[in-house]
């Protein structure tokens, strides 16, 4: 009975033994296995892979290069047109003006001679000699009164227009707006925000209230249209910010004149309906431009998630472009005779200015 017992013990060890030894076979093998497929992809896979990146880099790299260039020779071919056509129009201005000259300065001489020959008449010609000559005299005066004053005339001036190029101005608008180191830091002045606008802690987003906030009194607050003014002004140079609007179908935004009325519900105080403010607006799926009640209707396939607005203050121009379709939604030229601000206004949802 006692050998029975010993002997199941030994029976039980040898199979675990057994299914041990089994287990590291199969182990071994697993390992084997894994080994070989690892060896192969190193072997056969990473130098396809390296040299399959080789050529994707060289074949990006040279993409590079050749959209480059062939950006590069487009801007000097319309480099050299437009430095053409302002050589030309100087000329043209030039000449204008010489031309101007002799015709003054030939009319300068006859009103001289006349003159000279007046004041001898009078001083040499006693009454009767006067009377004898009333006829000359009368045909010298006739003639000196068609000789006109010099009025002002556009072949004077330097026509800026020569220099105008679809192309220069969208590579320049794409370039100052798509470039974030060209953006300015606009912050929105908490003083200015009407009491249907809610202002964020960084001062960047404005959203709607339907129903009116209780703000302290401020002269510079407008009290019924829902503006805000940003807090700091531009008096020269070029400067471009992007404004988020795709949670919003109201909106208005722009410049304008620290001078445009705060208080009261008339056009004096509402953006684009006076000659202080020039903003880009929706309303529901229309867009326009508007300024001094003056509305032009901007054509959009889509509507635009941001809105760039680029101003060159000493060139006379704001601009309003979709960053994402790189496309300019509308431009206007108008020179500046004070600081301008950039303005928001919303009266749906929330936008923000883009970090």
């Amino acid at each position: 009975m006692l050998d029975k017992l010993t002997v199941m013990p030994q029976k039980s060890q040898e199979l675990l033994q057994m299914y041990i030894s089994n287990k590291i076979v199969d182990q071994c093998e697993k390992l084997q296995l894994q080994s070989a497929t690892i060896t192969k992809y190193v072997a056969e896979v990473l130098p396809g892979k390296n040299q399959s990146a080789l050529s994707a880099a060289s074949w990006a790299r040279e993409t590079v290069i050749q959209r480059l260039i062939f950006v590069r020779n487009v801007c000097e071919n319309e480099e050299q047109r437009l430095l053409e056509k302002v050589h030309t129009e100087e000329e043209r201005t030039h000449q204008s003006i010489l031309t101007q000259r002799a015709h003054w300065t030939e009319s300068l001489q006859k009103l001289a001679t006349l003159r000279t020959y007046l004041v001898d008449m009078i001083t040499n010609l006693d009454d009767h000699g006067l009377v004898h000559a009333e006829q000359e005299i009368f045909e010298r005066t006739e003639a000196a009164e068609g000789i006109l004053e010099p009025q002002e005339s556009e072949k004077l001036n330097f026509n800026q227009k020569c220099v105008q190029s679809p192309l220069l101005h969208r590579l320049w608008a794409s370039t100052v707006l798509c470039c974030t180191t060209g953006l300015e830091e606009i912050r929105v002045d908490e003083k200015t925000i009407s009491p249907r606008l809610a202002l964020s802690e960084d001062k960047k987003t404005l959203t709607f209230s339907p129903k009116a906030k209780t703000y302290p009194d401020c002269p510079d607050r407008f009290d019924h249209w829902p503006n805000a003014l940003a807090a700091k002004a531009f008096h020269k140079g070029i400067h471009a910010w992007r404004v988020s609007v795709e949670k919003s179908c109201a909106y208005k935004l722009g410049v304008s004149y620290g001078s445009l009325q705060r208080k009261g519900p008339g056009n004096e105080a509402r953006l684009g309906y006076n000659s202080c403010s020039w903003v880009f607006s929706r309303y529901d799926k229309e867009f326009r431009f508007s300024h001094d009640s003056q509305h032009q209707t901007v054509e959009l396939i889509k509507c635009p998630m941001q809105i760039g607005v680029l101003v060159d203050f000493d060139g006379g121009e704001v601009l309003f472009y979709d960053p994402n379709s790189c496309i300019i939604l509308h431009s206007h030229r108008e020179t500046f005779t004070e600081p301008i601000y950039p303005v928001l206004a919303v009266a749906d949802q929330s936008i923000s200015l883009v970090q």
